[in-house]
């Protein structure tokens, strides 16, 4: 296992335990009017991230080319979907259904991303990969509860589902070329108008308002830490992983939301949390000593041993 690998492996770790942390920071802002919120968690995050990426730009040589016509297509098809459709879907899907459902449907990203991410790059699925993208949907559920709710909670959270893996698998074709930093910066640029149009039908102009300090405070953290750092180290985990083998870490966020509401004194984990996490860690071990097949090259695509921007490289197995 080389140094690559094992940085996407604890970046990967990172970004889902981060992301896991949401659900109970979220209580700091639930009074606030969701689609203005997120609007301006997205807004901040973007600005910070192109902040970044100017700083970054005078250390290190820029591309030699901006994004193409297609990049800023895949790049608005991400947003729509992995971040404004997302929080849309979650949003609605807690009317109709239990936030244990939501996260039952949510922790098969990895079995799909096992089946589909390596089909985009070029080779077959893995059978033991898949396996264990299964047994740590199947932790992840137990964790979340299992849960139950109507027919409409659930489409909607098949819906979310469908945002969450597009975050990642739209993603894909853009990071070799744009690298983590610029596709989060701007990903989270485009989904910010996208959301303030959402908010404006759904909220008109109750919008936006002051928040209070613990909103503030909410937003915050949502921004730096679970936008912005946990976007760059989800996706130079992808392009150091691959798809398929980062999706595995998605098993973590509902262990992370566990620890985390122990940790602020909101709960207690019980047996089937425990198992829960137990199953996940299983299956992650599990995934990771899997050998994958590497890609291989269409017949016009010429062999090359360039260096991928932005220190995306892929792992070897």
């Amino acid at each position: 296992m080389n140094t690559s690998h094992k940085r996407g492996m604890a970046g990967a770790g990172s970004a889902m335990f981060l992301v896991g942390t949401l659900t109970a920071v979220s209580a700091t802002i639930s009074g606030y009017p969701v689609f203005g919120g997120q609007a301006v968690r997205y807004a901040v995050a973007a600005l910070v991230l192109l902040a970044v990426a100017r700083l970054a730009g005078g250390a290190a040589p820029r591309p030699s080319v901006g994004p193409s016509a297609r990049d800023w297509l895949l790049l608005a098809a991400l947003a729509a979907t992995g971040l404004v459709a997302f929080n849309v879907c979650i949003v609605a899907a807690t009317r109709d259904t239990s936030p244990a459902t939501i996260g039952t449907v949510i922790a098969t990203v990895p079995v799909v991303l096992a089946l589909i991410g390596p089909l985009l790059e070029g080779r077959r699925p893995a059978p033991a990969l898949l396996l264990s993208a299964c047994v740590v949907a199947a932790g992840a559920a137990l964790a979340s509860g299992f849960g139950g709710g109507s027919a409409r909670g659930l489409l909607l959270s098949l819906g979310a589902l469908a945002g969450e893996v597009c975050f990642s698998l739209l993603a894909v074709p853009l990071l070799p070329r744009l690298g983590p930093l610029r596709v989060s910066a701007y990903s989270a640029a485009l989904a910010a108008p996208m959301l303030v149009a959402v908010g404006l039908v759904a909220d008109g102009t109750a919008l936006l308002r002051v928040p209070t300090a613990a909103e503030l405070a909410g937003f915050a953290y949502l921004s730096v830490v679970v936008t912005t750092i946990a976007f760059l180290l989800w996706y130079d985990a992808i392009g150091r992983l691959g798809a398929d083998r980062a999706g595995l870490f998605a098993g973590l966020i509902p262990v992370s939301a566990v620890i985390t509401t122990v940790a602020l004194g909101l709960g207690r984990p019980g047996a089937a949390d425990l198992a829960g996490a137990a199953l996940v860690a299983a299956g992650v071990v599990l995934g990771l000593r899997t050998r994958v097949a590497p890609r291989e090259p269409a017949p016009s695509e010429p062999v090359t041993c360039e260096t991928a921007p932005i220190g995306i490289a892929r792992g070897s197995a």
